[in-house]
């Protein structure tokens, strides 16, 4: 069960993502530079072909309307990168084949972008590493408790656990 206990746990998505980046406020910054008229449309409406294609085809539709025309909803492309990737580096995934990527790659870089396949709107969502890297073994991780360094005041340190508490 997930810590909220809304279903299972996705062992490759929840336990191995890191490093996570939100481009939320970057968002809200340039739609308002939309708002006022300091930034045209046509400068944040500039989905290349390619991209809408990758919408299309490798997209997670979404029931989020588009903040520029409001007409239809966005859609998340996820894009891969990584030196161990090979050929794979730069393509668009869709979200259920990560998992299985984590579990295959030791670290990649996935970075999410938003897309209005209406009127071009584009936009970073998210960056975030994921890969067998950030799964740490049950024995690996009580050996790391038991080896920390005493603290200043004589006691043993605590070591926080980035890959998903409560299992």
């Amino acid at each position: 069960m997930s810590p909220t206990g809304s279903g299972p746990r996705t062992l490759g998505r929840m336990r191995t993502q890191r490093q996570i980046v939100d481009y939320s406020l970057r968002r809200r910054s340039l739609l308002r530079e939309l708002d006022s008229g300091r930034v045209g449309s046509h400068e944040v409406c500039d989905a290349s072909p390619y991209l809408k294609s990758a919408a299309k085809f490798h997209g997670e539709p979404t029931e989020d309307r588009c903040p520029v025309c409001r007409r239809e909803n966005l859609t998340h492309v996820h894009y891969i990168y990584g030196d161990e990737l090979k050929q794979s580096a730069g393509q668009a995934r869709r979200k259920a084949e990560l998992p299985v990527l984590a579990m295959t790659f030791s670290e990649f870089q996935v970075y999410v972008v938003e897309v209005c396949r209406g009127c071009g709107w584009n936009h970073l969502v998210e960056q975030y590493l994921l890969g067998r890297d950030g799964i740490e073994a049950p024995a690996e991780a009580a050996d790391a408790v038991g080896a920390s360094a005493p603290t200043r005041a004589g006691g043993r340190g605590r070591h926080r656990h980035l890959s998903g508490g409560g299992e």
